[in-house]
């Protein structure tokens, strides 16, 4: 995740004081885990990792293995837990859950379609304690209803915004920008304003589940950086005036270069400063300070690496799994810096951005290291040159023609 306002409320103090803030130290030593609880979705979204669907999912992991995992992510340092799905509010137990995770102390996030939240789920879910609960919208009434392929998605999504608002809960706006949703974009970032939702996240789409099934429909990169110049218009304005409204972004940490771009061109005077904020931020956190459990208790770098099982935690527990460098992938992953290829292994902005997001590479190349085929800036800015990637075929086929002509 990109904590854009972070930077920009930094920023915004800078220019009020004349002197750049020290940024807090952080203490956590274990990872913020995504822990998609339950698979089973009362939808089907065009872009879900998960491929959820309406029926249960056999083997899903037990109440109690759940409290023994719990108590294994506490002693590891783990600081957050962000329970999501399929529909995470579909498993009977989320409360109890919910409860043992406050007890325990950590931040407790819920991240949920919206649609099963009626005002008596809302005054539960505030009674839970949670920390944040963030809605997916995925643009306005007959964007959203397409993507969730749901008539009435939106107006229930909407209304769970309303009924969590009435009871004091942090909400925040989930958006995944593709082609066939960017247009939405500037109306959702209003529709925050109006509804007085906390946060927006903004997600690049990945290629993962269905994300990849469709990624020919990714937004172009042109597009991505005309929503990036529009999110920190908005993040430096909210900062500007005060206010902890928070935007971030995650699934492409190109958006760190980009912002020091931005600050080059806007605030040229902090530029440096903000360049060493940014190197110590240190980039894509995949199998460093981000994981993934899934529902049946597998582990993975993240969630957009659910084809990529590092071990069960019915097997191990989760602290040995994660500090296993064995799986090749965790050793690449988890080395600084990273084992990058193509234009990214030369790239001006490598100790920033930590060779974005592996997982695009890996889909489309069959190749995790490869330059990322999602980082949307170009050649010029990032000082190093695009290389045409290599499948297994086409290295034959360019083997075989040169062998011909020796």
């Amino acid at each position: 995740m990109f904590r854009i306002s972070q930077y920009l409320r930094e920023l915004a103090q800078a220019q009020a004081t004349g002197s750049y803030p020290t940024p807090r130290e952080r203490h956590a030593k274990g990872p913020v885990v995504i822990w998609n609880l339950i698979r089973r979705c009362n939808l089907t979204c065009k872009h879900c990792y998960a491929l959820s669907a309406d029926h249960d999912y056999a083997g899903e992991l037990s109440l109690p293995e759940v409290f023994t995992v719990m108590d294994d992510l506490k002693a590891f340092g783990v600081p957050a837990l962000i329970l999501s799905g399929g529909e995470p509010l579909l498993r009977p137990d989320l409360f109890e859950i919910a409860a043992r995770a406050r007890d325990l102390g950590f931040y407790t996030g819920l991240s949920t379609n919206g649609t099963l939240i009626d005002a008596p789920m809302a005054a539960r879910i505030a009674g839970a304690g949670f920390d944040y609960v963030g809605i997916s919208l995925d643009g306005l009434k007959p964007t959203h209803d397409k993507f969730r392929r749901l008539d009435g998605a939106f107006d229930r999504s909407l209304a769970a915004i309303r009924h969590l608002a009435t009871h004091n809960v942090k909400v925040g706006l989930r958006f995944t920008m593709t082609a066939l949703n960017a247009h939405d974009l500037p109306a959702l970032l209003q529709l925050m304003q109006d509804e007085g939702a906390n946060k927006f996240y903004f997600s690049h789409l990945n290629y993962a589940g269905r994300g990849n099934i469709h990624r020919d429909k990714d937004a172009h990169h042109q597009a991505t950086r005309t929503a990036m110049d529009l999110l920190f218009d908005h993040a430096w304005a909210a900062a500007q005036a005060g206010s902890l409204d928070d935007y971030v972004s995650g699934n492409n940490d190109a958006d760190g270069p980009y912002l020091l771009q931005w600050v080059r061109q806007h605030l040229p005077q902090w530029e440096e400063a903000l360049r060493q904020r940014l190197v110590a931020w240190g980039g894509n956190a995949s199998g460093q300070m981000v994981a993934n459990i899934d529902n049946l208790g597998h582990v993975h770098p993240d969630t957009m690496w659910w084809h990529h099982d590092l071990g069960s935690v019915r097997a191990r527990p989760f602290s040995q799994i994660w500090n296993d460098t064995s799986d090749p992938l965790m050793a690449g992953l988890k080395q600084r810096p990273r084992p990058v290829q193509g234009r990214c292994a030369s790239c001006q902005y490598l100790s920033i951005c930590n060779g974005n997001t592996r997982v695009r590479a890996q889909q489309l190349t069959g190749n995790p290291w490869f330059e990322d085929p999602g980082c949307y800036l170009s050649d010029a800015e990032v000082g190093a040159v695009s290389t045409p990637f290599e499948t297994p075929a086409n290295k034959h086929a360019r083997r075989t023609i040169e062998i011909a002509h020796v």
